[in-house]
């Protein structure tokens, strides 16, 4: 018997009922430098993810020389949640599920910042006060831009008992933020900014270009790459196919409960319940609310390893890539999450021998999403990784297999074996 008592779903004995997958749009291992036994021993990683029982619905992209290698999802949208019915309607997930980034979304509105500055448009080095004036308040005049995006910027939790309807109301939190008094100088600590350094990044793009933060994404990168989703919040007419999160694993316990709580401003069951609230897909909250399908991340990361460019239409300069991957400091423990963390100016690198991304992945970059969400790329092996899940768990049975299939997506994606960098039926079942 467990000594705390863990949330989990039902797994099916024959995970081939649960699996969908279109064989189509899946290359031939050999066309991305792999061999089968890789390819399937990183699927079936996935699959033991599953058997977890943390994950409602995984859904998995791997591109390698920039084709498809896993397009699959495992699991339910809805209907097979730990406190569901066995009775209740189930839905299967698919490889087009829209489903919540989390923090993951970071890296949208960063790469948005960095084009403002590659237009000219703002300078990263400017304070923040240079266009939200009123944010220079109790002495945060000398926090920059750069300062904010590196986690960095001295403000990385909410105010203290916050309320937190508030995040549906962005004047409000601005405004909240812009009097709130900093916990240290601006560049002084590193400490990871879970939900207010999204804001103060969106409220930037609005004052600058006069559009919301999902209308510019919209003209820069959703709508020349053709993505029907990769936005922050979702349409009315899309918004019935996100799927739903589910609270899940161990409950949290002290120390881990009061960090989280300061971090996202709420407990961890609310966090989880406010990502199922009908207003979180209509509103922009630019931390935590991109919503995207699996194959849809692993195209904007094949476009970051591409410096910029993705089938022909360039997004970002081939700099603008370079400045937002290049880490901003030395490897140190946050103050935030205190784990031992790499940044670059938006994005989390990875480290040797062991990193967020997997063993030896020094040279990756991309986000976590809460809170078992993981999107990457790695130049060293010509790859771009999206996994995508919907149990929110910090502990459980999973943490074991996450490890394992981290490791395998390092071990058959070799580095230094880089190259040059279908249809709608769905089948469900394997290989």
């Amino acid at each position: 018997m467990p000594i705390f008592p863990c949330k989990t779903i039902r797994i099916p004995d024959d995970l081939a009922c649960v699996t969908t997958f279109r064989p189509a749009e899946e290359a031939n291992p050999s066309e991305a430098g792999m061999e089968v036994e890789g390819v399937n021993a990183i699927w079936s990683g996935v699959e033991d993810l599953y058997r977890s029982g943390v994950h409602p619905a995984i859904s998995f992209c791997l591109r390698r020389r920039g084709r498809v290698v896993l397009k699959r999802a495992i699991g339910h949208t809805r209907g097979n949640g730990p406190d569901d019915a066995p009775d209740v309607e189930k839905v299967l997930v698919t490889p087009d599920t829209p489903i919540c980034l989390f923090s993951a979304s970071k890296v949208a509105i960063a790469m948005l910042i960095h084009l403002l500055d590659e237009r000219g448009l703002i300078h990263l080095m400017n304070p923040v006060s240079h266009y939200i004036p009123e944010f220079a308040a109790c002495g945060k005049g000398g926090v920059t831009i750069h300062h904010v995006l590196s986690h960095r910027g001295g403000m990385p939790t909410p105010p203290r008992n916050l309320d937190p309807e508030i995040i549906f109301d962005h004047d409000a939190f601005i405004r909240l933020l812009c009097k709130a008094k900093p916990e240290s100088p601006g560049g002084r600590r590193m400490a990871y900014h879970a939900i207010t350094g999204g804001f103060i990044l969106a409220e930037i793009v609005r004052r600058v270009t006069g559009s919301d933060v999902r209308e510019f994404l919209r003209q820069a990168v959703q709508s020349p790459l053709g993505f029907r989703y990769f936005n922050f919040g979702i349409s009315g007419e899309d918004g019935g196919c996100a799927a739903v999160n589910y609270y899940t694993g161990v409950p949290l316990f002290f120390p881990f409960s009061t960090m989280i709580r300061r971090a996202l401003g709420a407990p961890w069951e609310a966090a989880v319940r406010i990502s199922n609230d009908p207003r979180f897909l209509k509103v922009v909250i630019p931390s935590a609310n991109l919503f995207s399908t699996a194959d849809e991340v692993t195209r904007f990361f094949q476009l970051l390893l591409n410096k910029g460019e993705l089938g022909g239409v360039r997004v970002f300069s081939p700099l603008t890539v370079c400045h937002a991957v290049m880490e901003t400091g030395k490897p140190e423990i946050d103050r935030t999450i205190m784990l031992p963390m790499r940044y670059g100016a938006g994005m989390v690198l990875g480290n040797r021998p062991i990193g967020m991304y997997g063993p030896f992945t020094h040279a990756a970059y991309g986000h976590l999403g809460f809170s078992n969400i993981f999107c990457w790329a790695d130049p060293e092996r010509d790859i771009a990784v999206s996994l995508l899940t919907t149990g929110k768990a910090l502990f459980g049975p999973h943490l074991i297999p996450l490890a394992r299939l981290l490791s395998r997506i390092s071990r058959y994606c070799k580095a230094g074996q880089c190259g040059d960098g279908g249809g709608r039926n769905i089948r469900h079942g394997t290989m």
